[in-house]
């Protein structure tokens, strides 16, 4: 039997006065899977994953994470519900360590209230060990471990990327939307970037849907493919299938 879906949207509808960027739009990501959003400029992609994050109201429609409705709701509700988003361009704290940038981005930090900090301070402190103990594993498995004393300043494009997914990783996500998570990276670290996101998926049990461009590069590492043109799904299935769809060559391979 079907398990149910991670996140799924269904009719989605979002208008900017009398542009209509999407038009019921409904995807699925099933649990511990990579789907990928591809689609020339102006196809809608983005404007889902705003919407699914909450940054956007869909005008109609409904946005369902794991069975439970978040139409509607605020980013930082959804975020609190387990589904994390990452950006085309990272925005870490540069002047902190890629440890201490880990550690800030774990949810419910005792520390983060100055009274309950004092009058919790032995429990404070153990969720503090605990966290850099967390931070990390994230770190090793990203490979960002021999760099944890470098502040993010001094990182390379890729390895700002990899930050930027470990401080996903340290809010315990079930489901981590990313756009454009290889972009400007040279071929052979966006493949590292792919296979750790795989890795991740393998070993963690995340969900991932992912909005990319380079598709030379990504078809080999994800699940399911879905093709959005004009606002609209015109493909969807396996990577292979969906690429050599000639609707999808006409409309967005340019064939």
């Amino acid at each position: 039997m079907e398990r149910d879906p991670a996140l799924n949207t269904v009719g989605v509808v979002k208008k900017f006065g009398g542009l209509i960027a999407l038009r019921g739009v409904n995807v699925s990501v099933s649990p511990n899977t990579v789907t990928m959003l591809i689609g020339p400029n102006g196809s809608g992609k983005t404007t889902l994953i705003n919407v699914i994050s909450g940054i956007y109201k869909p005008d109609e429609g409904r946005v369902i994470l794991r069975g439970e409705d978040i139409t509607g709701l605020p980013p930082h509700k959804i975020y609190s519900l387990g589904l994390v988003r990452t950006f085309q361009i990272p925005s870490p704290f540069l002047k902190l360590t890629v440890l201490e940038n880990l550690m800030v981005a774990a949810k419910g930090q005792i520390g983060e209230g100055l009274l309950a900090a004092v009058i919790k301070r032995k429990s404070w402190m153990r969720q503090e060990e605990a966290l850099e103990e967390k931070a990390f594993k994230v770190m090793e498995l990203l490979s960002l471990d021999k760099l944890w004393d470098r502040r993010a300043s001094e990182l390379s494009g890729g390895q700002t990327k990899l930050l930027e997914i470990g401080r996903a990783l340290m809010s315990d996500p079930s489901i981590i939307l990313m756009d454009e998570p290889i972009a400007g990276v040279n071929p052979r670290l966006a493949h590292d970037i792919m296979e750790y996101i795989v890795n991740i998926r393998k070993e963690v049990g995340l969900s991932f849907l992912i909005v990319e461009h380079r598709l030379d590069i990504v078809l080999d590492y994800v699940d399911y493919v879905y093709a959005m043109h004009e606002g609209e799904v015109i493909s969807k299935g396996a990577p292979e299938e969906v690429v050599s769809d000639p609707i999808v060559v006409k409309s967005y391979l340019g064939g």
